[in-house]
């Protein structure tokens, strides 16, 4: 089968986004890890669905895969790339929408700079929400807020989060040397998340301003990831690190993450870039 696509990046973060809205996504799992091969395929983190809304509150229903082919909650340098790429096919006349995930609704909004915003929405601190297990151990309290070390990671303290996907954040001393490619993995498959986690090395750089780096789950670290920057600041926040608007350097581009706590949705803020069109045989 013949496929048209679109590539885009949202702060190096890439994506290969399906416009799904006229006839159904098909995509089998073997067709999708072909799609997201840099070598064999087009090359991307994930694929990016956009199919008709089934809820009459929303403009669309987004949905996101990884290159593997399975299926996540979310993926917040994609829902940029969603409205820009909506806005500039003609799918809609709005420049703010809404777009339901496959566990959240989020609103969307393209600046006239050409940034966009995205509402988020608050974040969980719910375990069963991620999942983690937690049974057994005892966090330390920073500012009131739990910090947990795993029973074969001593020395790593991890804030846990859900910004619809799961996170586990670490600070760092320096985020250019932290052991992402080696530490992430083990996080990412640790035992004490059921589903697997976003396993996120924040480095603080000041109280409005830090340096990011994520070991995506299923996807290796990538260039950037919304939801890791979300997650990361509203840890910090939570420990008394960070103030409510923070600058994340990730090493694709620098994202804006606003959050006035509580149940307060989380705003970021950030580029999202169309750069070819296309076609493949699959």
């Amino acid at each position: 089968m013949k496929l048209r696509f679109t590539k885009m990046h949202g702060a190096g973060n890439d994506f290969v986004v399906i416009d799904a809205t006229k006839q159904p996504f098909a995509l089998t799992p073997e067709q999708m890890r072909h799609l997201g091969d840099r070598r064999f395929g087009v090359g991307c983190d994930q694929i990016l669905v956009i199919e008709p809304s089934t809820d009459a509150g929303a403009d669309f229903r987004y949905r996101i895969f990884n290159n593997t082919g399975s299926e996540v909650e979310h993926c917040g340098n994609g829902s940029r790339c969603f409205v820009r790429y909506v806005v500039d096919a003609g799918l809609t006349s709005k420049r703010e929408i809404q777009v339901d995930t496959m566990n959240r609704r989020l609103r969307l909004k393209l600046q006239d700079d050409g940034r966009v915003t995205v509402d988020m929405g608050a974040p969980v601190f719910d375990h069963a929400a991620l999942p983690f297990n937690a049974s057994g151990l005892r966090p330390r309290l920073e500012n009131g807020f739990e910090l947990w070390t795993l029973e074969d990671l001593q020395g790593v303290e991890l804030a846990v989060v859900s910004m619809g996907n799961p996170h586990a954040v670490q600070r760092v001393a320096d985020v250019e040397t932290a052991p992402v490619l080696t530490q992430g993995p083990l996080i990412e498959r640790h035992a004490r998340f059921p589903r697997r986690v976003n396993a996120g090395f924040m480095q603080v750089l000041a109280r409005e301003r830090i340096a990011l780096r994520v070991f995506e789950r299923d996807a290796g670290e990538t260039l950037a990831c919304g939801t890791g920057a979300c997650a990361a600041v509203v840890a910090g926040i939570r420990a008394g690190w960070l103030d409510a608007a923070v600058e994340v350097q990730t090493r694709g581009g620098q994202l804006r993450i606003e959050w006035a706590g509580g149940q307060s949705p989380v705003l970021m803020t950030g580029p999202a870039t169309r750069v070819f069109d296309g076609e493949i045989t699959l």
